[in-house]
């Protein structure tokens, strides 16, 4: 089922997570699926559950759309559930960078290349690992909102008046999107 992405200005985006019961196995597979639905629907590579509503510690990531330019995540396509980033390294990068909640806003974001998580898997195996590369990119856009918090951020104070007006519009309850949103409240 294709379900409604939050749009900035609705208070679950700046929520922290609760861990999930990874016990409770077919409520979260069936969520998890809802979630690729939307996110395949909606164009992303990522989606986290706070993004369609639900404060939960679940992200979906799906790189296959863009295997065509890194053909090293051919079929990459990824639960995450109870994800932690637990460590960072010291080099970073910028690339640009948008958001399934904030329509239309693309910004340049430094982060750390490299980066340290704990969480289950598809199939609810425990993982402690160290990524790299553009995953850890989408590992962390995604694990931030997982922690209440949005790439903007993370951009320079300039650039977020750049934006102003969009911004001010998600709060206002205006968004434009081809996908299906849950907007705050029209003032």
């Amino acid at each position: 089922m294709i379900l409604p992405i939050y749009i900035y200005g609705q208070p679950v985006l700046r929520q922290v997570c609760e861990d999930v019961d990874i016990t409770d196995k077919e409520n979260l597979l069936t969520f998890t699926r809802d979630m690729y639905d939307t996110l395949t629907h909606s164009g992303g590579v990522g989606l986290a559950a706070p993004q369609v509503g639900k404060a939960l510690r679940v992200v979906v990531i799906d790189l296959d759309i863009i295997s065509e330019d890194m053909p090293e995540y051919k079929d990459y396509r990824h639960a995450f559930y109870n994800a932690h980033i637990v460590e960072v390294s010291e080099e970073t990068e910028t690339l640009s960078e948008g958001c399934l909640s904030l329509p239309g806003i693309s910004e340049d974001v430094t982060r750390p290349s490299k980066i340290r998580v704990t969480y289950y898997d598809d199939d609810f195996n425990y993982h402690d690992e160290w990524v790299e590369g553009y995953l850890a990119r989408v590992m962390q856009h995604e694990f931030d909102h997982l922690d209440g918090h949005v790439f903007i951020e993370k951009i320079s104070p300039f650039r977020r008046k750049m934006n102003f007006s969009k911004i001010n519009n998600f709060l206002k309850g205006k968004a434009r999107c081809s996908y299906k949103v849950k907007t705050v409240k029209k003032k």
